[in-house]
């Protein structure tokens, strides 16, 4: 009896999110907040997952008062390496002061962090025009193949 054994290695890619303007974990640029052009920094995205069919940016601010505040939400994002400054290549949802677009770091006193994800979706969502960051996280479930974040700090000039 002849036995064949296939072995696979399975390869795990780790998606990352990083910025070429800042650092995980270091000061976002004035041009990308209220006191510049108040414009989304660049992205640069890697390791997409094979299967992924579109991708969902979400920013936050956990520092805002009243327990955070959503900075910016968009979804069906191609698959890409690059998100460009000044550029939604996505659909955008609604961000918390309702507004569906970018708004750039702006907090009222002292250090904030910026919290942008990424997540690799194995399918485009289907959503009623002017959703939110509830209404994306909730058509992402079960759809998210891998997801990964850059923390930007901001502190507005005195």
């Amino acid at each position: 009896m002849n036995l064949l054994i296939i072995m696979s290695t399975i390869i795990q890619s780790t998606l990352t999110l990083t910025s070429p303007v800042f650092e995980d974990g270091r000061l976002i640029p004035e041009e990308y907040t209220c006191e510049g052009r108040n414009i989304n920094p660049p992205l640069y995205i890697s390791n997409l997952p094979d299967k992924t069919v579109s991708m969902a940016l979400i920013m936050e601010d956990p520092d805002a008062p009243g327990g955070g505040l959503v900075h910016w939400v968009m979804y069906n994002i191609p698959p890409a390496t690059v998100i460009k400054a000044d550029d939604a290549p996505g659909v955008q949802a609604a961000n918390g002061k309702g507004d569906s677009h970018y708004t750039g770091p702006c907090p009222p006193t002292g250090v904030h962090h910026y919290h942008f994800k990424i997540y690799a979706l194995d399918v485009k969502l289907d959503l009623i025009q002017n959703a939110d960051k509830a209404k994306v996280l909730e058509k992402m479930n079960g759809h998210v193949l891998a997801s990964a974040e850059l923390i930007g700090l901001y502190r507005k000039e005195e």
